[in-house]
């Protein structure tokens, strides 16, 4: 039987209904209650941030330390589940500390957002209509842009994009925005649905378009989550000699060798590119989400960057000229620090105070330095000592979390495997062997 009004049900019959579908109801419930904010003022805001919400999934909150930006030394914040990649970036970020630290540049700062819609006429008369009527549409969103305009940002341009070869009848309304510190999609969208309304009404009033002409059938006006235009550029170098401390017996030389092959097969093979696209987006998803921006929306224009050239491809690179090694990672990023849920969560707004409140392009900076950071951690361990030894043991925590591993137990355990392989079913063979013995 479906349920109607869900959504205006006190939390209370949300969790009854909710918990018919366990075993385990009274269970359910409580660990629900458990999840909750002791402070209701707390839950008051939480409870504001999503639909049908009742509780709260925890996840970690934790450090990065010793990130060398641009000259400026910075504490990063970061959200994850994955237990790896915090050790992992925080060794980058020290790594690199002592060799000059990272570099970054916003290359641009774009967004834009299109109106999608069908016509039927002359090519060249619909474009001589938007080039005459851009002021008018300009102006009819006087309205919604006149705050984003005085702090210098707003609508940079509308142009006529015709799609035809796509679809039949096909154009968008191409519109370029500067959106400043504000992730800008709710400003975006309210300028692209007025602009679409007024010129609906212009096109049908048109005195240069025949009876046909005057039909127009808007689709859509919507905001674009790739922002190619939007871009940001990072990367540590040092001389190739500096390349020293790395696990296993490799010389700087072939360190720098073999970390260059394994970007430059994720650069012509889509399956090693995915899982290396992957792990610089464990970084920079971490700081987006600990700093209350959209990592889907970072994560879905950087797989389209990824695929530009018509290929799927790793978003870094490596080159060793003249003796210096150069890692390199660019990609666009849209973020903001100001509106949405920066200013509304308690740790978005920590976290940004912890970086010293950095405006938008600061903070593109320091997410992609952040997953530049992850993919160098990522691949120097895949390159020297495989990557599963390091993984596994920073992971055995969780193996013996869910093994309900006692507090002596995960002590014993811990130095059992300091130089032994962590896999789950070695620490399960191990924690019986322990329990056999305690039993007799």
């Amino acid at each position: 039987m479906m349920i109607e009004g869900f959504s205006r049900l006190s939390s209370d019959e949300k969790i009854k209904l909710a918990s018919g579908f366990l075993h385990d109801a009274n269970g359910f419930g409580n660990d629900l209650e458990s999840h909750r904010h002791k402070d209701e003022a707390y839950q008051s805001i939480y409870n504001q941030l999503s639909e049908n919400s009742v509780s709260n999934y925890f996840l970690p909150y934790g450090f990065a330390p010793n990130f060398l930006v641009n000259g400026k030394v910075y504490m990063v914040p970061m959200v994850t589940e994955e237990s790896s990649v915090v050790a992992a970036v925080a060794a980058a970020a020290k790594y690199w500390f002592t060799r000059g630290g990272f570099t970054t540049r916003v290359v641009s700062a774009l967004k834009n957002g299109q109106v999608h819609f069908t016509w039927s006429g002359e090519f060249r008369k619909l474009l001589d209509m938007v080039a005459s009527t851009k002021h008018y549409l300009l102006a009819a969103t006087e309205p919604v842009t006149s705050k984003m305009k005085k702090r210098g940002g707003g609508i940079l341009d509308i142009e006529l994009m015709d799609k035809r070869q796509e679809l039949p009848d096909y154009y968008q309304l191409h519109v370029t925005f500067d959106t400043l510190d504000s992730m800008g999609a709710n400003f975006i969208n309210s300028v692209l649905e007025t602009i679409a309304h007024e010129f609906r009404q212009l096109v049908i009033s048109w005195p240069g378009f025949n009876v046909k002409e005057r039909n127009i059938e808007i689709v859509m006006a919507i905001l674009s989550n790739y922002a190619p235009e939007c871009l940001t550029e990072c990367y540590v170098e040092c001389p190739v000699e500096e390349l020293t401390g790395n696990p296993g017996d490799y010389t700087p030389e072939q360190f720098a060798r073999r970390f260059k092959l394994a970007v430059d097969i994720a650069g012509v093979d889509i399956y090693r590119a995915v899982t290396h696209n992957k792990g610089i987006f464990n970084g920079m998803d971490a700081v987006t989400i600990a700093t209350g921006n959209d990592f889907r929306a970072i994560e879905a224009q950087g797989h389209a960057w990824a695929s530009r050239s018509g290929t799927y491809r790793g978003l870094t690179e490596v080159s060793i000229d003249d003796n210096t090694f150069n890692f390199k990672l660019t990609l666009p990023i849209t973020i903001g620090t100001v509106g949405g849920i920066t200013q509304i969560h308690p740790l978005a707004k920590r976290s940004l105070e912890l970086l010293n409140n950095p405006d938008a392009k600061e903070l593109m900076q320091i997410i992609a330095t952040v997953g530049l950071a992850s993919n160098f951690s990522a691949i120097r361990s895949l390159v020297t000592s495989g990557i599963q030894s390091g993984h596994m043991k920073l992971h055995l925590a969780n193996i013996l979390q869910s093994l309900m591993a006692s507090d002596k137990e995960k002590e014993l355990a811990t130095g059992y495997f300091k130089n032994k392989t962590v896999s789950y079913s070695a620490v399960e063979e191990y924690l019986q062997s322990l329990r056999k013995k305690n039993f007799k």
